[in-house]
């Protein structure tokens, strides 16, 4: 939806809340497109960001067991001797 500046200072409380519901809110002035209305993201807490966190790192550390070591991965073209097989 656009609507512009002059519009908006009348309906501001409207606009507000359908930016919050989802709606893309922008403002114009002489027709162009100048501001967009978004809703702000709440903060997490520390509690909720140490918690995702700490899944991120149990997928990862899960993901990064999975497989050959990345060390011996190539020991396959060489001889017992180090030298290319």
């Amino acid at each position: 939806m656009q609507v512009s500046v002059t519009e908006a200072k009348g309906q501001l409380t409207e606009l507000v809340r359908r930016a919050e519901a989802g709606d893309e809110v922008i403002l114009t002035r002489h027709g162009r497109a100048v501001v967009r209305l978004v809703p702000v993201k709440t903060a997490r807490n520390a509690t909720s960001r140490r918690a995702l966190l700490e899944a991120m790192r149990a997928s990862a550390s899960a993901k990064a067991r999975a497989g050959p070591s990345a060390a011996r991965s190539q020991d396959f073209l060489y001889r017992d001797d180090g030298l290319p097989g």
